[in-house]
């Protein structure tokens, strides 16, 4: 893979807007930010990274096969810029080529942030994810909690009410997540050089065989890096204080290419993986998983066949008390939205994206099962 990288001369004045060259508690931080045509977002990232409290020591976006004016923005903002050429395994295969040049130099306890273009960190985002971080010798990572980002109109709005929740039942779990999510993601270089070392001894799934971060020919990198961690001896965790705004799928077709990669990919890491210690939880959620795509498909089923056969719907106390408790659990897990979206959700409106998410993860066991291409 070759590359270029480049510095700006209209950058802005070092001496104007100092960032920290020194060792501060933790290290360097070095963010990376893998980007692909991704000029709409990606002056909001950088100056979400610049006006960080504890702001970072480099900024490097990774440019990989940007066809728009993505590294000019990226450029004009005063962060160096690393130009991909050749690299087909997109966002992992970006990010193994820049942590491929970055960790071999870099000392042990030195950090490094991977964000998504898309992204925007709250301000304090850095300098919490360090402090937790440093407070836990054990933990291999610590991703963000995102919401929703503007736009896309009514799925927009469906997915913000989506991440809402997410971010409760996180605060709730008091930051144990199963996942730390690709949006945002801090690591000692330590960890990542074990994931390396491990990758090619054997210990993990070898990926490409080249000894990368990440795994390449999954569909999901961030969950396979998650089961590597663990499976290393390390934890993760997405505290509740490090918070960050993504943007939306706009479209239904979009949102329906984004899940059905996620859910395959998760399918398919577990695979990977197998039943270890490790997996257990994991199967176990795609096993309800799986279970909620038959009830769905039971429900809906016998309510076709009783009005089409004339049988009628009969109303039955104990499932107006089931029906009751869904309204409720819809109700209640809004709470971070306010009253208004909560009363909204009485109204069980969300149902349509609750079918349509088990659609996709209809598709997506039916994909894996029967090894369909995969598309990204």
């Amino acid at each position: 893979m070759l590359t270029e990288i480049m510095v700006s001369a209209d950058a802005p004045d070092t001496d104007a807007t100092p960032r920290g060259s020194h060792r501060a508690a933790g290290g360097v931080v070095t963010v990376l930010v893998p980007a692909h045509n991704e000029s709409a977002g990606i002056t909001e990232t950088l100056l979400s990274l610049n006006n960080q409290t504890r702001r970072p020591d480099r900024i490097i976006v990774v440019a990989d096969n940007c066809t728009d004016d993505t590294e000019t923005l990226a450029l004009a903002q005063g962060v160096e810029v690393t130009g991909t050429v050749g690299n087909k395994d997109k966002k992992a295969g970006a990010l193994n080529f820049a942590l491929g040049e970055l960790l071999p130099d870099a000392d042990p306890e030195d950090l490094v942030l991977v964000q998504d273009a898309d992204s925007q960190l709250a301000l304090d985002f850095i300098e919490n994810a360090t402090d937790n971080l440093l407070t836990d010798e054990l933990l291999g990572a610590v991703g963000g909690v995102f919401s929703g980002g503007p736009g896309g109109g009514f799925v927009g709005h469906l997915q913000r009410n989506e991440y809402a929740r997410y971010a409760r039942d996180v605060k709730r779990l008091h930051g144990k997540c199963l996942v730390v999510t690709g949006t945002a993601a801090l690591f000692r270089v330590k960890t990542l050089r074990d994931v390396v070392a491990a990758r090619l001894a054997g210990t993990l799934p070898p990926g490409i065989g080249k000894g990368g971060v990440y795994d390449t020919s999954v569909l999901t990198e961030d969950n396979e890096l998650s089961f590597a961690l663990l499976t290393l001896g390390y934890r993760i965790a997405s505290p509740s204080n490090c918070t960050l705004v993504t943007e939306v799928m706009p479209t239904w077709r979009e949102l329906w290419a984004q899940r059905l990669r996620w859910k395959r990919g998760a399918v398919e890491n577990c695979v990977q993986y197998g039943w270890t210690k490790i997996t257990r939880p994991y199967w176990g959620r795609q096993f309800l998983s799986m279970i909620g795509v038959l009830v769905t498909l039971a429900y809906f089923g016998s309510i076709i066949f009783a009005l089409t056969t004339g049988m009628g719907l009969n109303l039955q106390p104990f499932w107006i008390a089931v029906t009751g408790i869904f309204v409720l659990e819809r109700i209640v897990t809004l709470r971070f939205r306010g009253w208004r979206y909560m009363l909204l959700a009485a109204t069980m409106y969300e149902t349509v994206i609750d079918i349509f998410l088990q659609a996709v993860h209809a598709k997506a066991y039916l994909d894996a099962a029967l090894n369909r291409k995969k598309v990204w």
